[in-house]
């Protein structure tokens, strides 16, 4: 069993590599993007077979311009001076 730890120095440049950002589980910015990614993948990517990435990639823009040309507007519901 290898028990060793990484040195220092690879911990140093592991952690460049990543940026942590703070997200709230009151984020409901994060559940739009969430429920944005689900529909695209139900509607467009189940069941699909692609010969090639530039397939999928003219797939994906496809859908993405089909949805840029029905915005549709969302109502924030969270209001800051409710905040604990």
């Amino acid at each position: 069993m290898h028990l060793s730890l990484p040195s220092p120095e690879l911990w140093g440049c592991i952690i460049r590599l990543f940026e942590f950002t703070f997200t709230p589980k009151h984020g409901s910015w994060l559940n739009l993007v969430e429920g944005f990614f689900s529909k695209l993948a139900r509607s467009v990517l189940r069941h699909i077979r692609v010969a090639s990435k530039q397939e999928l990639k003219d797939r994906i823009m496809a859908a993405m311009d089909d949805i840029n040309q029905h915005p549709v507007v969302h109502t924030w519901s969270y209001k800051l001076d409710k905040a604990a």
